[in-house]
């Protein structure tokens, strides 16, 4: 996809990286001109601010351009809908990925008006998925981006309503009604209220890592590893259990897994220990190494520049693709004290319920703590972080939804 946007900027300036930030955010492809190394992009600049260095300038495709936009300026501009056309629907769901998109559309079919709240772009991790090859039905595989797209054009020809862009800072509750804030100020009202907020993978927060996320940086091994059969090397970042099963499952696909690991010894479980260990393991590990920084070419990583902690030396090597596995974070942070989480955050629902939560009724399959609540997806305890299962969780909690509203007429 060809670039819309034209962004103007510098690495040191912090409005430049949040604007950046957004566009990613939104799947909006944009060229990146640093006008610390490029002089033609520095006297654009001055030209189009009356001879002042002032970044982000952000040109347009129609040939406009803001300067220091914030985000909801920037939304506009790209005609990124924000607010909602009412305060009161049946359902609200929050997030927009492949578990909140598709409860949209089996809710909407039954009649149940939704509105749907996204923070960044529709489709979640799913739309920055290189390809989804496990997906059933495409059996040529099918862009995670085009996925998204188709999924979202088909939550809008049933009626959900759909905002982007917009963060979700809390929820309540008042005279028998959810009650979802958000952070432009507005707030809406809702029967029943669903977390299809996902989780996010911990980042190296290196320099390089945004720049090829989706482009050799991967958080997923089932879903990318495919992607490199046949390669020389892979490496993978982490030494927990999430580090070491990945990394054999990626055996499966190239000649060497290369394990980066910033402790001294493996934190897995001694089973997927032994596997690592074997004779004939593919896997080699290296302890006590740090990712320094991430470099490419041509839109794709190249290098991995890495430090040894323990005696301080550096060296780089050049592997097909990374894998990082440090862990999720949940995308919770807005329910926290509303709704019952277990210790890393993640939403529990259903039978994972203490049976002395809800005294009147069993909590149906995928609802929280508090009756009108439901979560499915990567932010419920339990989940197996696959777009598939996501999808099959979104459909099932909206059933659960609609059984809810029954009882509740």
């Amino acid at each position: 996809m060809e670039p819309r946007v034209t962004v103007y900027g510098a690495y040191w300036c912090p409005d430049c990286r949040r604007s950046k930030k957004f566009l990613g955010e939104q799947f909006i492809p944009y060229r990146w001109v640093d006008i610390e190394q490029d002089r033609d992009g520095e006297a654009f600049v001055l030209e189009k601010n009356d001879g002042k260095r002032i970044i982000p300038t952000i040109v347009f495709e129609d040939g406009s351009f803001l300067v220091e936009p914030t985000n909801a300026e920037l939304a506009k501009k790209l005609g990124i809908k924000t607010e909602a056309q009412k305060t009161y629907y049946d359902l609200i769901i929050v997030g927009g990925g492949p578990a909140g998109l598709t409860a949209s559309i089996y809710a909407a079919r039954e009649g149940i008006d939704t509105l749907l709240i996204e923070r960044s772009g529709l489709g979640g991790q799913a739309g920055i998925t290189v390809g989804l090859d496990n997906f059933p039905g495409f059996p040529e595989g099918i862009g995670g981006q085009e996925f998204s797209e188709r999924v979202a054009q088909q939550a809008k020809r049933f009626g959900v309503e759909l905002l982007q862009a917009v963060d979700v800072e809390r929820l309540d509750m008042e005279e028998g009604y959810h009650e979802v804030y958000a952070s432009d100020d507005k707030h809406y009202h809702s029967r029943a209220v669903l977390i299809a907020t996902g989780a996010s993978y911990r980042r190296l927060e290196v320099p390089g890592e945004d720049d090829y996320i989706g482009a050799g940086i991967h958080f997923c091994a089932t879903c990318d590893g495919p992607f490199y059969k046949g390669s020389k090397q892979i490496a993978v970042v982490g030494g927990g259990n999430s580090a070491v099963e990945e990394g054999l499952h990626l055996t499966n696909f190239t000649e060497k897994v290369t394990l980066l690991v910033r402790g001294n010894q493996l934190t897995a479980s001694q089973i997927a220990i032994d596997k690592v260990n074997a004779p004939g393991s593919k896997v080699e590990i290296l302890y006590n190494t740090e990712v320094e920084a991430f470099e490419g070419r041509d839109s794709k990583l190249k290098t991995i520049k890495y430090r040894n902690n323990k005696t301080n030396t550096v060296g780089e090597f050049h592997p097909a693709a990374a894998f990082i596995f440090i862990g999720q974070t949940p995308n919770t942070s807005f329910a926290k004290g509303r709704v019952e989480m277990d210790k890393y955050g993640f939403v529990l629902t259903g039978h994972d319920l203490k049976h002395n939560v809800r005294e009147e009724l069993e909590p149906l399959p995928f609802e929280t703590s508090v009756p009108g609540i439901f979560a499915a997806g990567d932010a419920r305890h339990g989940s197996t972080k696959q777009v598939a299962s996501a999808v099959g969780e979104g459909a099932a909690a909206s059933i659960s939804i609609r059984e809810f509203m029954r009882r509740s007429e």
